[in-house]
């Protein structure tokens, strides 16, 4: 089970987001690239990077604060990538500045033929972002709740070649309130590709809740507000998630 610290980007700063709410930003640190070394001190093996002004602004707004978060990595793990992802062009200049996965939300649900091309030319590099609530998906930065179910997005999706799902249930993101692991497993069960778990984790309690399934194909989740805040230890999650599952 891969915890994977997530580093959200506001105006070059790493920040966290109460319900994708943009006014409800709270600073972490003033250098991304710091940040980034830091979980990668605790243990990390894969990050997660948000470009929240990109996600607004439909492309790239925090590329000075990437490079230099790819720069400190290095090689050493994979980092994977989403906010504002909409063409082609984007996705080959992330893919050769360094960054893994290339992560496609919005665009994937509004604009599935780019999704399609996106799995063609960089077939390993895309992973799609699914939001929901109630088993909806939800689109532009959470704010319009469209009809389709996340299941039947996922398994069309799948069927293109994307390399995985990240599932956030997004009533509780950013709020500390725990996984929606029923939810998470039930999408994991439909599918042969692998989910990531996102959204609301808090506690050593989810992490082993999430590991006791992690075998219904659930590889990793994503960790935000509760290792920074210091609600969750994410060395000692970590390890507990390699004890359970070693």
């Amino acid at each position: 089970m891969l915890l994977i610290p997530a580093i959200d980007l506001k105006d070059g700063h790493c920040v966290r987001l109460k319900q994708g709410d943009m006014d409800q930003a709270t600073v972490f640190s003033e250098a991304p690239a710091d940040m980034a070394a830091h979980w990668l001190d605790q243990g990390a093996r894969r990050l997660h990077l948000v470009d929240l002004n990109g996600a607004f602004a439909g492309k790239p707004q925090n590329l000075m604060a990437i490079k230099a978060i790819l720069k400190e990595v290095g090689d050493e793990i994979p980092v994977q990538l989403g906010g504002g992802i909409r063409d082609l062009d984007t996705i080959e200049r992330y893919v050769d500045a360094g960054i893994r996965y290339v992560i496609i939300g919005t665009a994937a649900v509004k604009n599935p033929g780019f999704l399609k091309d996106a799995c063609s030319a960089f077939g390993g590099h895309i992973i799609v972002g699914l939001d929901a609530k109630d088993g909806k998906v939800a689109t532009d930065g959470w704010s319009k709740l469209t009809g389709h179910e996340v299941i039947d997005l996922a398994r069309k999706f799948q069927d293109w070649g994307v390399e995985s799902i990240i599932y956030t249930d997004i009533g509780r993101d950013g709020m500390l309130s725990g996984i929606n692991v029923d939810a998470t497993v039930k999408l994991a069960q439909s599918l042969t590709i692998p989910v990531i778990a996102s959204g609301g984790l808090s506690s050593m309690a989810d992490i082993e809740q999430l590991c006791a399934v992690e075998s219904e194909g659930i590889e990793g989740v994503i960790a935000g507000r509760a290792i920074y805040s210091g609600d969750l230890d994410f060395a000692a999650a970590q390890a507990r998630a390699d004890a359970l599952n070693g």
